[in-house]
């Protein structure tokens, strides 16, 4: 029986599901890890919480498992970093998060500079606090530890999937579609970006195929080694996983944040409209690129409103909660914890709730943040049709198991929306590691196993979602002012 093994290392939890060939699971298991606000616009985790999540929910899958595992697939939360002692592995840093906006001050000095239009002729993206290369700049600037570790020679700095391969016995490694969201440069670095953000390559890991025999990942309390044969960020995973092989094809995952994903082939796109251009996969040397567009926050409001301010007890309760009205009785929502991406890239927006009269309940409020992410999707997809079609969007993750929200998406987006398996992502892991082990020939393959649930079409007409669309980007306009 052959097995493949998908780790899912998001931002809030870490999903490992254990497949067999056609992609069935077999075994799962789940662990949380928090994140940190110590100050305004910051936002950490534990790197040994994350690396114990990890390890702990890989256990348990094992111990369910069948048989040996054929080939493992490791993904992660993309542009989030950190920092650690090359000698003894141990953390210098906490994993400053892709919400994380402290180094918001660094990339105003570059910008004014004039150096801002040269990393965006040469990285295809704004200079914005979400990507990499600001934060790792930070952290050599402004973090003492980072500063002694140079020092010394052992300092290094990565993304989460290069410090888990690292700990874990695969050594120091990334791949391209995660180089392509540090705006360091991808599938090589850049040495002139480098020298931009002044980050010294030596202090940065290898850039590795995407699939392939990557080495072996191993721990004291696992019942087997794993081979290593996908690493990847999370979103491109996702876009395997939801069979997103083709150009053409485009999925939009919902979790944390909202990403929405275009397959597009061989050819490096010049997307306009505050899209970035973005590495899907490096296989055998082959590059295959994608159209991204984010959503900073969706299903991190839904935790916000439920579990901070006390709308419900849980998210799948304020979605309950939403339900018991028709509407949102005037109520708009900007769901901008962690600022505005594509098409309006605006760091420094606050989420705002607008709207409020003595008759407002959790209900319309509620309602107004499934309205307000669903809108935000269709921001994306909207300028993503200026470059390829969007006949149907491919959907997954857990807030897609809520019926309405799926029905505003494709009300609010104009297009046919269809669901995907919850964890696509952990899927997407898996089936990359597969082609990294040759088990399947190619990323092709992959589309013949990935199945596909409902499919809800638009209720409304062009004519009203031109006009509900105008009103909403006035009201974006105007909250992000604030």
């Amino acid at each position: 029986m052959t097995l493949l093994l998908g780790i899912d290392e998001g931002t809030s939890a870490v999903k490992v599901v254990l497949y067999d060939a056609d992609l069935r699971p077999v075994a799962q298991a789940r662990r949380d890890k928090p994140l940190l606000h110590p100050r305004p616009g910051w936002v950490e985790q534990d790197p040994e919480e994350v690396l114990a999540a990890v390890v702990d929910a890989v256990a348990a899958v094992l111990d369910q498992a069948p048989g040996k595992i054929d080939a493992c697939g490791l993904d992660h939360q993309g542009e989030s970093v950190l920092a650690w002692d090359a000698d003894s592995g141990a953390p210098l840093t906490p994993v400053v998060t892709w919400q994380d906006k402290r180094s918001q001050e660094i990339l105003e000095r570059l910008e004014g500079s004039g150096r801002g239009d040269e990393v965006r002729h040469r990285s295809g993206m704004p200079l914005d606090p979400y990507f990499s290369a600001g934060k790792i700049a930070w952290l050599l600037e402004r973090d003492t530890a980072a500063a002694s570790a140079r020092a010394a020679g052992t300092l290094r700095i990565g993304t989460v999937d290069s410090f888990l391969s690292d700990r874990l016995g695969a050594g120091f490694a990334t791949d391209p579609s995660t180089a392509s969201r540090t705006q360091l440069g991808a599938p090589d670095w850049d040495p002139e970006l480098l020298e931009i953000f002044g980050v010294p390559r030596e202090v940065l890991p290898a850039i590795l195929d995407t699939a392939g025999d990557l080495g072996t990942l191993r721990h004291p309390s696992w019942r087997a080694e794993l081979p290593l044969r996908a690493r990847c960020v999370d979103q491109q995973a996702a876009l395997a996983g939801a069979g997103c092989v083709k150009p053409g094809l485009v999925k939009a995952t919902y979790g944390t944040g909202v990403f929405v994903l275009a397959m597009a082939g061989e050819e490096r796109p010049q997307p306009g409209g505050g899209l970035l251009p973005t590495i899907a996969w490096r296989i055998d040397g082959r590059v295959e690129w994608a159209i991204d567009g984010g959503v900073f926050t969706a299903g991190a409001l839904l935790e916000w409103l439920s579990r901070d301010m006390g709308l419900a007890p849980d998210p799948a309760a304020l979605a309950a909660t939403a339900a018991e009205v028709q509407d949102a009785g005037g109520v708009r929502v900007l769901p901008a914890l962690a600022g505005v991406g594509a098409p309006w890239w605006k760091p420094d927006a606050r989420a705002v709730i607008a709207g409020l009269t003595a008759g407002t309940r959790p209900a319309h409020v509620a309602r107004a943040a499934l309205e307000g992410i669903a809108w935000r999707v269709a921001d994306v997809v909207g300028v993503v049709r200026d470059s390829v079609p969007v006949d149907v969007l491919r959907v997954d993750g857990g807030m897609t198991r809520d019926p309405a929200l799926l029905q505003l998406q494709a009300d609010f987006a104009g297009v046919t929306v269809q669901r995907g398996a919850v964890d696509a992502t952990a899927a997407g892991a898996a089936a990359l590691a597969a082609v990294g082990a040759g088990i399947w020939d190619s990323t092709l393959e992959i589309a013949d196993r990935i199945s596909t649930g409902e499919a809800v079409s638009p209720q409304r007409d062009e004519a009203w979602r031109a006009h509900a669309h105008g009103e909403w980007c006035s009201f974006v306009q105007q909250a992000a002012a604030l």
